[in-house]
């Protein structure tokens, strides 16, 4: 579990309900079911008219995988890269042909399998970088869906506002009953900017993250499928890939690579 996202949320509702109790409120204060569901459900459907159906269901994943920390293997990646390398110029590059059977990387898979079948660097770059693409404008659309919600989001809190405002000046009679109707009806505007700010965007920012560093992971497999094609150097295709690593890792591994 991404432990981050976990504190981030229960932080930041913590700081709301803290100071919604230190400046004298209660959060029953802040309760209202009407208002929640005009401000939550309401802006679900909302979503569902700028989406198909099954995009709109698929969002509920996408918050799960908020809370899971994606796993990518890039050392293990630069390992069998460098004993592909290894393997090709010893034995030629229909040798790799046997080794690709036993990958449980598709993505590298393909390149390799381009490789061992002759294919023109251009042909492999171009083909490995429009599947790259293709994830990227899939990813995209997904993020667009949690972005899109996060705008929909203050504008319904702001319409529940105006229904909640319309209902209090219809009975201006009754002065004792003004302030806490004014209040009922900024509760939706309450709503609307926690959805908004406190969850869906932090959401699209995290899934922001995972997108890049997925991309940043196939890119690297991208060179390194590259540079066994072209015959390089096991070292150097080592330090091609390791420079895709952050400097901890990037050191850590280096020194076990690299040491000869």
């Amino acid at each position: 579990m991404d432990i981050s996202s976990l504190l981030g949320i229960l932080g930041a509702l913590g700081m709301v309900v803290m100071s919604i109790l230190t400046s004298g409120g209660s959060i029953m204060s802040v309760v209202d079911l009407p208002s929640f569901l005009m401000v939550a459900v309401g802006s679900y459907f909302a979503l569902m008219l700028s989406a198909s159906l099954s995009e709109a269901l698929g969002i509920w994943s996408l918050f799960g995988r908020t809370f899971q920390i994606p796993v990518f293997n890039e050392q293990n990646i630069i390992q069998k890269m460098m004993a592909f390398s290894e393997k090709a110029r010893r034995e030629g590059l229909l040798a790799l042909e046997d080794e690709l059977e036993d990958l449980d990387d598709e993505f590298m898979k393909k390149g390799l399998r381009l490789v061992v079948d002759g294919a023109d660097v251009e042909v492999i770059r171009n083909l490995m970088e429009l599947e790259l693409s293709q994830m990227q404008g899939r990813h995209a659309d997904k993020i667009g869906l949690v972005t899109m919600w996060a705008a929909l989001a203050p504008g319904l809190g702001m319409l529940g506002t105006v229904v909640g405002l319309i209902s209090m000046l219809k009975n201006l009679d009754d002065k004792a009953s003004i302030g806490p109707n004014m209040a009922l009806a900024l509760v939706t505007t309450f709503y609307g900017s926690l959805l908004a700010n406190l969850i869906m965007i932090p959401i699209s920012g995290k899934l922001r993250s995972h997108d890049a560093r997925e991309s940043q992971v196939k890119e690297m497999v991208i060179e390194g499928v590259l540079s066994i094609q072209a015959g390089d150097n096991t070292r150097i295709l080592a330090m091609k890939l390791l420079a895709y690593l952050n400097p901890t890792d990037r050191r850590a591994l280096e020194a076990q690579l690299l040491k000869d």
